[in-house]
């Protein structure tokens, strides 16, 4: 068996620590694990994430700053689920997750949901927002 399952974000643009601080304020329960960075020695430019891992409402993730530019980023067919209780906290992650980045789906009843809507935010990440 793993000893564990987590989804990994990886950042091009150097703006790991700014999104995981984006995130981490976003939700009530969310906060920093752990960063480790490089140092002089590289080989990503020093001071930039290694690797971090923060969590979001229980859920661990990691990420990292890339040294290295890929031909891919982001994409909206891996996204992030979020389970909403309040249409109110539905709406703020939303705005939030929208502001700077595209909207995928305006909020909205879809037939499977009653309010629904899918963001990618202003690091290119998707979120999927669900009230429950």
């Amino acid at each position: 068996m793993p000893k564990q399952i987590a989804p990994f974000l990886m950042f091009q643009e150097r703006n790991a620590e700014e999104a995981m601080t984006f995130y981490t304020a976003l939700f009530d329960d969310g906060r920093v694990l752990d960063v480790s960075r490089y140092g002089p020695d590289g080989p990503g430019p020093e001071g930039t994430v290694q690797v971090a891992r923060f969590a979001l409402a229980g859920q661990e993730f990691f990420c990292s700053d890339s040294f290295v530019r890929h031909g891919f980023s982001f994409t909206p067919s891996f996204s992030v689920w979020i389970e909403t209780e309040s249409e109110d906290e539905l709406e703020r992650l939303y705005a939030a997750l929208a502001e700077g980045g595209g909207v995928l789906m305006p909020l909205g009843d879809y037939g499977f949901s009653r309010r629904f809507g899918w963001v990618n935010d202003r690091f290119g990440v998707s979120w999927q927002l669900n009230l429950g």
